[in-house]
């Protein structure tokens, strides 16, 4: 594996992950923004502090950008590759890499995750009353009722940040609720100013503020959907009127704005707010950000995995984002066994509009739209792919005709630019409408929009009809009636068929996503630097606003983890999250198994992970699977990682057991068996865990298994085990056992099944995958 690469050939590694710094003549390279990591315990006596040193020992001073000391020790700097290459041969240098750009994963959810006012979670933990949540993401709008500090106490006096002062924005707009505030921009100049990788980069000031207002909107919504207070008639435009309110509505927020409109993250940025969220003294971390190329970097190359192992070694909970390029297989992001990665799903809401045809069918669909209605008008329909046209059928910009669409309601694909854009694309056009069809990958998953004209979101079957009528009709007409808010929708929840999925790409043998959580059309507090569809030609203005991504399922998450750090303070972060995945759902409102968005099938772990968040029963869920710093370095040198490698994650020396461990011996609260596809006939795995009593002192939980489909057997060893005053902690073993012959695989490479311990209350549930595999 490239993983076991000696720690000076990661730069060779580096040159071939990143090609375009292949290195050239001295004299015409180009400057780049490169991480360096450095091995804290050689700094030499003689310099006062680390920046000292490596302003006088590696890079100019005016080159470094950031210096870091708290979750990752090294600093980054703008240096050609071979002025990279030669700091990198310093001893104390452990890694570099270079900055990359990252992108963002873009109410009545709470009460969808089983909280209720004055009982459970929400009293046990006084609704997260002094836990601090940080968020790396665009920023804050801090005059949102949402971020009210109405009947909070004191800012907990372990508190370190500061309200950083910028443009529009000074310590003022701070309180006893935003409690810190801070942006991270140097990298992000540098990559403008340099010209950097993709080409973009810096701060455009002309749509920008350079401070921790959010001019995008994206902070607020997943600041306000972890965090926000009670903010009473909400609604986006009336949609989803009602209460508006946080997860953990009493936590304390501290913005960490790491990313720009229209431009991404940088890693160095992110980073840099890593090192200093941590030491503030956040409690979790909250992070709706991805790789934005399609490609996960080992675990030594990635800046989100580096910096939250330092959070949680730190004892800081981090909770991630899963991505959006579902439902493709592996397609999960945030792959790191430290951090949590939520996926998303639906909620029991929906924004039903109807496109009707000319021959009187109707077709649901779902849309946002609040304007002027079309008052049942039947208008010509028009599918400008029909010409073969790529561009035109996906309605991009300047592709339209304004002789073919105008007066006219449009067909438009989904897939290659915003949905709302098409929208605009059309309107100027002089179209009157829009029907937005999903295509074959999108399936029937559907998003709500607040369009700039009416519009209609329909899955690839409605789509398909809507095509077919076209074609088959000499003068095609059709008009779109908009429903507003329903509730109660059955079934809910279903896997988003944008939801990030498994397997693993970097290490199969943990599951991802770890579980999912509402995402999909959530109300929360947004910015008024623009519009509710983001576009600059959007001028309309809206308190809250409705979006949907794995953003929005990450912040569910972060909020409560905030409520459960609350109401058992001395839970470490692998204890929350262990909480949250054995006492997940795999139901929906209709207790049958979820399905998935884009099949209409039931959906699996390689969709939901251990399920759907539900927090009734997270508060107290009997035992937990811990896991300790010790535990994530022997994974990392389970999965081939030299001691030197792995210093460039974990900060201090690693030394490996003399006997290599096993990946999937991690004390996960998830079970994957893998078996050599090149394999035939009866193989096991054994699999080693241990789960702490967090429960009653004197318990005793018995096994249930949910034996995976034929040609796969599980048996656990013990089948009991007894907890008192002295026995906190027991192991088990697990052994699975598949005849690869008459093993018969599902749609998505899989079988499975659960392992549950019971004492007849609780019900501590971990999944149990089985899969083929080739061999490395």
């Amino acid at each position: 594996m490239a993983a076991a690469f000696f720690p000076k050939l990661l730069f060779l590694l580096f040159l071939f992950v990143f090609p375009l710094l292949a290195l050239t003549t001295p004299t015409h390279q180009t400057i780049r923004t490169f991480i360096f990591r450095v091995d804290e315990h050689s700094k030499p006596s003689v310099f006062p502090s680390h920046y000292h040193w490596y302003s006088s020992a590696f890079a100019d001073p005016v080159r470094i950008l950031h210096v870091y000391d708290t979750v990752f020790h090294g600093f980054s700097a703008t240096v050609t590759p071979n002025q990279a290459a030669s700091i990198f041969q310093h001893p104390s240098v452990l890694a570099v890499f270079e900055d990359r750009r990252r992108q963002l994963h873009t109410t009545r959810s709470p009460q969808f995750l089983g909280l209720r006012n004055q009982q459970g979670l929400w009293s046990e933990s006084d609704y997260g009353s002094d836990v601090i949540i940080g968020v790396l993401d665009t920023g804050i709008w801090p005059e949102r009722r949402s971020f009210s500090d109405l009947n909070l106490g004191p800012v907990p006096r372990r508190w370190k940040g500061v309200c950083e002062a910028g443009v529009q924005f000074s310590s003022a707009h701070c309180n006893r609720k935003l409690i810190g505030a801070r942006f991270f921009s140097k990298g992000h100049d540098a990559a403008g100013g340099l010209g950097g990788p993709g080409g973009v980069g810096g701060v455009n000031e002309t749509i920008e503020f350079r401070s921790p207002r959010d001019a995008d909107g994206h902070g607020t919504h997943t600041a306000s959907t972890a965090a926000g207070r009670h903010a009473f008639e909400a609604s986006m435009d009336g949609y989803a009127p009602g209460i508006a309110k946080g997860v953990a509505p009493k936590a304390r927020l501290a913005a960490y704005k790491v990313c720009w409109k229209n431009s991404g993250c940088y890693d160095s940025d992110i980073l840099a707010a890593f090192d200093r969220a941590v030491a503030d003294g956040v409690d979790v971390i909250s992070i709706s950000i991805g790789g934005g190329d399609g490609i996960s970097s080992p675990y030594y190359l990635d800046p989100i995995a580096i910096g939250a192992f330092g959070a949680f070694s730190k004892g800081v909970f981090v909770s991630s984002s899963a991505g959006n390029d579902g439902p493709n297989g592996m397609s999960v992001t945030n792959l790191a066994p430290w951090l949590t990665t939520v996926g998303a799903g639906t909620i029991d809401r929906n924004f039903p509009a109807s496109v009707i045809l000319g021959d009187g069918r109707k077709l649901s669909g779902v849309s946002l739209y609040s304007g002027k209605s079309l008052n049942g008008t039947m208008f010509p329909l028009v599918y400008p792919g029909k010409s073969g046209m790529l561009s035109a059928s996906l309605c991009m910009e300047n592709s339209l005709d304004p002789s073919l669409v105008k007066g006219k309601i449009v067909v438009c694909d989904r897939g290659s630019s915003p949905r709302v854009a098409k929208g605009l694309v059309v309107k100027k056009a002089g179209g009157v409408g829009m029907i937005l069809a999903n295509g074959v990958s999108n399936g029937e998953g559907l998003v709500g929009d607040a369009h700039l004209l009416p519009a209609c979101a329909v899955g690839a079957n409605e789509g398909d009809v809507v095509k077919s009528y076209i074609s088959s009709s000499s003068l095609p007409t059709a008009t779109i009636t908009f429903g507003g808010t329903v509730v109660g929708i059955k079934p809910a929840p279903v896997v988003a068929s944008f939801s990030g999925r498994g397997p693993n790409g970097l290490t199969p043998e943990i599951l991802k996503p770890d579980l999912i959580a509402p995402g999909v059309n959530i109300l929360a507090a947004w910015t008024s630097a623009v519009g509710p569809t983001g576009l600059d030609s959007d001028s309309r203005k809206t308190e809250f606003n409705i979006l949907s991504g794995t953003s929005m399922a990450c912040p569910h998450v972060s909020g409560a983890a905030a409520l459960l750090k609350s109401a058992h303070p001395d839970w470490s972060p692998a204890a929350i999250r262990s909480a949250m995945m054995t006492t997940a759902n795999i139901v929906d409102n209709r207790l049958q198994t979820m399905t998935d968005e884009s099949t209409g099938k039931p959906a699996t772990p390689y969709d939901f992970g251990s399920g759907h968040l539900n927090l009734d029963r997270a508060m107290d869920p009997g035992l937990v699977y811990d896991i300790s710093p010790t535990d994530y370095v022997n994974f990392l040198c389970s999965i081939g990682y030299l001691p030197n490698t792995i210093q460039v994650i974990t900060r201090i020396p690693a030394t490996c057991p003399v006997k290599k461990p096993l990946p999937e011996n991690l004390n996960y609260p998830s079970i994957t068996a893998l078996f050599p596809s090149t394999s035939s006939g009866v193989l096991s795995k054994l699999f080693i865990r241990t789960v702490t009593n967090v429960g009653p002192v004197n318990s005793v939980y018995r096994v249930k298994i949910e034996v995976p489909q034929k040609g796969v057997s599980v048996t656990v060893k013990p089948v009991k085990l007894v907890f008192s005053e002295m026995v906190k902690k027991q192991n088990f073993v697990v052994t699975v056992t598949a005849n690869t012959r008459n093993m018969v695989l599902d749609d998505s490479g899989i079988v499975y099944g659960s392992l549950s311990w019971s004492d007849g209350k609780h019900v501590v549930r971990s999944p149990i995958v089985v899969s083929k595999m080739e061999s490395l």
